[in-house]
């Protein structure tokens, strides 16, 4: 059976952002539309400064556009009130970050456990779930340790944990492999693509890593602030070390 439901999660329609830089108008993003379905697995690909963060932080409403419309589930950013938009991030979005942003001074059980205290679960309940999302990603026997005592991909890993603490419709991970080992690497985009096919969890990377390409439903290709091209799985022709389109 498809995982992909057909619907619409994300709309962005001709989106822009604009900064203003010594006096002059500079366009991180230039008309981008793009839709994306709920389960789906999308990578962003683009060299430095080709717009694919800026477009990262718009679609998990940590910036808003200065031109053009992006909704999630339904939801005009616009229209939301930073209460509201606090909250959307919260309970709708789950963020895994290249230098996992962990915090140095809490567990990796506790780290998992934060997000869940901010909506209200009981510290016994935030707790049982944690240890369970630490289970899930491998970690069941380092939840008691400092992300200090962790490898960089047993953090990675925290980090995936943390994002699905509140049950997220759409995982945002921004160079989630960019710091790791290859055969780390491997096992971080492993666990991301297994949350897209057997959750139906929506799943966008901002990536270098072609090894990522693998496990996509579709590559958005950013250049200067544009989408340059939009490449489906079915497009993707995928061997060791090449990647042809």
């Amino acid at each position: 059976m498809n995982r992909l439901s057909g619907e619409v999660l994300i709309d962005a329609r001709n989106v822009e952002r604009l900064y203003r830089a010594r006096g002059e108008n500079v366009y991180a993003l230039k008309s981008v539309t793009l839709t994306i379905r709920r389960g789906e697995y999308v990578s962003l690909m683009g060299p430095s400064g080709s717009g694919k963060t800026t477009f990262f932080n718009m679609i998990g409403a940590l910036d808003l556009p200065t031109g053009g419309s992006i909704t999630i589930g339904g939801r005009n950013l616009r229209d939301l009130s930073p209460p509201e938009l606090a909250y959307l991030r919260c309970v709708n979005i789950g963020y895994i970050f290249q230098n996992y942003n962990l915090i140095e001074v809490l567990s990796a059980l506790q780290n998992v456990v934060l997000p869940m205290e901010f909506l209200g679960l009981s510290k016994k309940e935030a707790e049982a779930r944690a240890a369970r999302l630490l289970e899930r990603v491998g970690l069941a026997e380092r939840m008691h340790h400092l992300p200090g005592e962790l490898s960089g991909g047993q953090q990675q890993r925290v980090a995936i944990a943390r994002a699905l603490a509140n049950d997220p419709s759409l995982i945002l991970a921004d160079e989630p492999t960019g710091n790791l080992d290859s055969n780390t690497a491997v096992t971080i985009v492993e666990l991301l693509s297994g949350l897209s096919r057997e959750r139906g969890v929506t799943v966008v990377s901002a990536t270098h890593d072609h090894r990522m390409l693998d496990v996509s439903d579709r590559v958005v290709y950013l250049r200067d602030g544009r989408v340059e091209k939009i490449v489906s799985r079915a497009e993707l022709e995928i061997s060791v070390g090449t990647i042809a389109d």
